[in-house]
C-alpha cells in the first residue's frame, strides 16, 4: 500500500507525459494537414490563375482575327538582360523577327531574334523599343517609345511626336496605330499619365501607364505572318515608322 502511494506520483507523471506526446502527435499530424491544405490552395489558386489568363489569350486571338501561336515568357535573370526575353516558339512555329507578343492586356513587346523552336524578345522597357501608335478614337497620332529612368523601376513610356497644337486628355487610351507594318492596329499600349514634356511650340510629349508590366507576362500570344493592315498599307505609312 505504501508502495502504491509511494509510486503515485510517479505514475501520474508518466501519464502526464504520454498525454503530453499523444497531444504533440496530434498538434504535428494537424500542422501537416494544414500545410498540405495550404499548398493544395496554393496550388489551385495558381491553376487558376493560369486558366484565367488562358481564357482571356483565346478570346484574344479572336478578337484580333489574326494567326498567333500561344507561348510561354522566361527571363535570363542575367544583369544587363532585364529587357529581354525568350519564348517557346521559333521558326518551326512560324515564328519570325519584329513578330508583336501580346498579353492579355496588350502589348508586351517584339521579337528580335527567332530561332528553330525558340525566339528571344525585347519588351517595352528596352531602349529600342519603338511603335507608332494613335489615340483610341483615332484623333491624334504619335510614336511610343522607352525611357531610362535612373533606375529599372523609374523607366517610363513615351508618347512622342504630338503637335503641339493637338490636346490629348489624361486616362486617354494609346493603341498601336498599324503604321509601319509592324504591329497590328489595335493593340492596347496604355493610358495617358501626365505631360512629359514639350519642346517649344511645336511638338509634345506625354508619360503612359503601360498596359501590361513585362514581369507579370508570363502566357502571351505571338503574331505569325503579316497582318491584314500591315499588307494594306501605302509606301508612304510604310514609311512612317
Amino acid at each position: 500500500m505504501l508502495l502504491q502511494e509511494g509510486l503515485r506520483p510517479f505514475t501520474a507523471l508518466q501519464g502526464l507525459v504520454s498525454e503530453e506526446g499523444a497531444r504533440r502527435v496530434r498538434v504535428e499530424a494537424l500542422q501537416e494537414e494544414l500545410d498540405s491544405l495550404s499548398a493544395m490552395m496554393s496550388t489551385h489558386r495558381a491553376v487558376t490563375d493560369e486558366n484565367r489568363t488562358l481564357r482571356k489569350l483565346l478570346d484574344l486571338r479572336e478578337a484580333l482575327g489574326y494567326d498567333y501561336r500561344p507561348a510561354t515568357i522566361s527571363r535570363p535573370g542575367t544583369p544587363g538582360s532585364e529587357s529581354t526575353f525568350l519564348v517557346n516558339v521559333g521558326t518551326e512555329d512560324g515564328v519570325r523577327a519584329s513578330a508583336p507578343v501580346l498579353a492579355p492586356a496588350g502589348l508586351v513587346g517584339v521579337i528580335r531574334e527567332s530561332r528553330s523552336s525558340n525566339a528571344v524578345g525585347i519588351d517595352w522597357t528596352h531602349p529600342d523599343f519603338r511603335s507608332s501608335a494613335m489615340l483610341a478614337d483615332g484623333s491624334v497620332y504619335g510614336m511610343v517609345e522607352s525611357r531610362r529612368g535612373d533606375f529599372r523601376e523609374d523607366d517610363r513610356l513615351i508618347l512622342n511626336g504630338i503637335p503641339y497644337h493637338q490636346e490629348v486628355a489624361l486616362g486617354q487610351v494609346v493603341l498601336t496605330s498599324g503604321l509601319g507594318g509592324v504591329f497590328p492596329r489595335g493593340i492596347a499600349i496604355g493610358t495617358v499619365l501626365r505631360i512629359e514634356e514639350e519642346e517649344g511650340a511645336w511638338r509634345k510629349a506625354y508619360v503612359l501607364d503601360p498596359a501590361v508590366a513585362p514581369g507579370s507576362a508570363t502566357h502571351v500570344l505571338v503574331l505569325v505572318g503579316e497582318s491584314a493592315d500591315s499588307l494594306n498599307l501605302s509606301d508612304s505609312e510604310r514609311e512612317y515608322r
